[in-house]
């Protein structure tokens, strides 16, 4: 068994008391709920479906990666683009087979890494690779917290940006100034808090919580019973490219869970089983009718804060996902939280996860009057934070992936000392 880290709470493989239990798999449901939700809300799917996928995929997960990595699989933001266009054209079976088409690039290439081994992960991916890549993580996010934080709409709103704020105040109280169970669940209880005062400024609406079900059935789409299933070559094409962006991410994630519970998931229990547990939940999410899923990071800055990194905890979080999923009542109540309680909370979520890739530059002592690392470092960070997208045709691979590509390629190419420094 791992040693247990002193400054950590809960360990991955310790089990909370039932009361803790609950409450702090709330607070990762809510923490993710938000973007889980977004996007289907976007694209003109169920909601509802994407929460029940969510959580099955989860448990998927973990159960593929042996109970070893504490990560919530959760709606990705990357196939937005081509699922809004396939919704327009083949509706949702089109959106269906790129979603598993996503899941089967995954479980290929999770393949190839049980066949050939990771240990050119170590060589590819140094501290000064990783540490940039998680920082662009974090805050490539900024601009989306901010956006929650102070638009209504298109208009700029100075509630919003108060309630961001006090709402960000008080999750920072319960964390820095309780202790016990309170000072375990300070996001939960700044979405809470938040939520209250955003009452009271009366921006809160709760007509589609007075007018749901208390019981209710997500509306799934399953082939042969929804609908009958033909090839949508151009859907499946437009999406599958996409799961290379993803893995960058994915890996990404799983960087930052290495550093933050201070073990190696790329070698236990191994790239290959945390790709193809991802692969695996978008295959489900694509049978019942959700989109395409992916680690994330609003979780993960979640066990940062807490330091509560126990894989019961995201269990239970995913049965609460699929609970509220068939709970009509408590889906419309989380999903009237409104942006700016959920802004609030990620200028926090989103900054300690790119404060968790300064740490492995830190602690790996990384030298920046080397030029080597002072090159590969700004371009990863001023690529992947402005997100200079490459478009190619129909597929766009985002910033974060550009700016991976491109860090990894200087690593590799690179001499150690340049001709100034020998």
């Amino acid at each position: 068994m791992e040693e247990k880290r002193r400054d950590v709470v809960l360990d991955v493989d310790e089990r909370p008391g039932t009361g803790q239990w609950i409450g702090l798999s709330l607070q990762h449901m809510f923490s993710m709920f938000g973007s889980t939700v977004l996007v289907p809300i976007l694209v003109g799917l169920n909601p509802g479906i994407a929460l029940f996928s969510s959580g099955v995929g989860t448990l998927m997960y973990l159960l593929i990666t042996r109970h070893k990595i504490p990560a919530y699989m959760g709606s990705s933001f990357s196939f937005i683009v081509p699922m809004m266009a396939l919704m327009k054209s083949t509706g949702y079976p089109g959106i269906a087979q790129g979603t598993i088409a996503v899941g089967c690039v995954y479980l290929i290439v999770s393949l190839i890494v049980s066949r050939f081994g990771s240990a050119w992960i170590d060589r590819i991916l140094p501290p000064i690779v990783v540490g940039p890549i998680v920082m662009v993580i974090g805050l490539s996010l900024a601009a989306t917290a901010a956006k929650d934080a102070t638009m209504n709409g298109s208009t700029y709103d100075i509630k919003y940006f108060i309630v961001a704020m006090l709402t960000l105040l008080i999750t920072i109280i319960f964390n820095m100034f309780f202790k016990g169970f309170l000072g375990l669940i300070p996001i939960l209880l700044g979405i809470v808090g938040g939520y209250i005062i955003a009452c009271l400024f009366g921006i809160v609406k709760f007509s589609g919580v007075m007018s749901a079900h208390w019981f209710s059935l997500p509306a799934f789409q399953i082939p042969f019973v929804n609908y009958h299933p033909q090839f949508y070559w151009g859907a499946i094409l437009s999406m599958a490219p996409i799961a290379f962006v993803t893995m960058t991410e994915h890996m990404g994630h799983i960087m930052v869970l290495n550093e933050l519970t201070d073990r190696n998931y790329f070698k236990d229990p191994g790239l290959n089983h945390t790709l193809a547990g991802d692969g695996t939940a978008s295959i489900i999410a694509g049978f019942v009718g959700g989109p395409p899923v992916t680690s994330y990071g609003e979780n993960i800055g979640v066990l940062a804060i807490t330091r509560v990194h126990s894989v019961y905890v995201l269990a239970g979080a995913a049965s609460f996902a699929i609970l509220f999923s068939f709970v009509g009542k408590l889906s419309a109540l989380i999903e009237s939280i409104p942006s700016p309680v959920i802004g609030g909370i990620s200028f926090l979520l989103f900054g300690v996860i790119a404060s968790s890739g300064l740490r492995v530059m830190i602690e790996d002592q990384t030298d920046f009057n080397e030029k080597r690392n002072l090159m590969i470092s700004s371009v990863i960070l001023v690529i992947g934070i402005g997100n200079a997208y490459l478009q190619l045709g129909q597929y766009e691979f985002s910033g974060l992936a550009v700016a991976a590509v491109l860090g990894i390629v200087l690593n590799l190419v690179l001499p150690q000392k340049a001709a100034s420094e020998r």
